[in-house]
């Protein structure tokens, strides 16, 4: 029988953090889901009715999360092995949110998981083209055109997870071998069903992805025995998803390639 696995799902109240809860109990793991909101605690808590693990929720504010000693507090009371950044301001309220959460508080947690040796996976929702520079696979086109959406319409949400990805990037080489710091970038997010898709060095910077096929992919990863820190752009496609992260894993695909700090 697989290990039980407790996992830390850091936006719990999100549509990829709702479709995700129920696919990590079924493999009777512990979730703990952190909301802000405890108007929303009995809609989550149906999420665990019927499963063979366990769901916990906890209101905390992740915007009020100010510094790595306040997020380990709550790794500490939570004690996961997993933890899952779902969360994010959506681009709501004024713009400190976005940089108070998207940015200052993934990077508080990104910092305390990687000082925790009990966790040992950590995976970043992210977004297909939060990154510095052109892919290499990408033409001169493709990133022109990315960079001009990423600078104009997106320039605060991009800017902070740019921010949040090179640090869990950096902060995971503390930890090498036993911790597994993935990020998942998907493009445009659908409230289709889950469905095939296409993971890794994706030819192009923009399409759908299911929000059901994040979450899906998501636990496959956590699932996965063998997965190393890696960045997988993902959009949906024409691979089963179980055959899209063997594959990944297996070969060890990693879409990192061609940022500055890359090494």
């Amino acid at each position: 029988m697989a290990a039980a696995h407790h996992v830390l799902l850091l936006g719990g109240s999100g549509k990829v953090a709702q479709l995700m809860t129920p696919m990590l109990l079924q493999r009777s793991w512990t979730v703990t889901s952190i909301i802000r909101n405890p108007e929303q605690i009995a809609g989550l808590q149906k999420l665990g009715e019927n499963q063979s693990g366990k769901l916990n929720v906890l209101v905390r504010s992740l915007e009020d999360v100010k510094s790595d000693a306040q997020a380990k507090s709550i790794i500490d009371e939570v004690n996961p092995d997993y933890v899952v950044w779902s969360a994010g301001a959506g681009g709501k309220g004024a713009p400190e949110r976005t940089w108070a959460i998207d940015r200052d508080a993934a990077c508080h947690f990104i910092r305390a998981s990687v000082a925790t040796p009990s966790i040992t996976k950590f995976v970043m929702i992210s977004f297909i083209t939060s990154r510095l520079e052109k892919a290499p696979w990408w033409t001169d086109e493709m990133w022109k055109e990315a960079k001009e959406v990423n600078l104009k319409r997106l320039e605060r949400y991009y800017q902070a997870k740019v921010a949040a990805d090179q640090v869990l990037y950096e902060e995971s080489k503390k930890r090498a071998a036993d911790f597994a710091a993935i990020c998942l970038r998907p493009g445009a997010l659908t409230l289709e069903p889950v469905g095939k898709v296409m993971l890794g060095r994706t030819p192009v910077t923009s399409g759908t992805s299911s929000r059901a096929s994040v979450a899906y992919l998501t636990a496959l990863l956590l699932e996965n025995s063998k997965v190393k820190s890696c960045w997988l752009d993902m959009l949906d496609g024409e691979e089963e998803a179980e055959t899209a992260v063997k594959r990944c894993v297996d070969e060890g695909v990693d879409c990192i390639e061609g940022e500055p700090y890359y090494h």
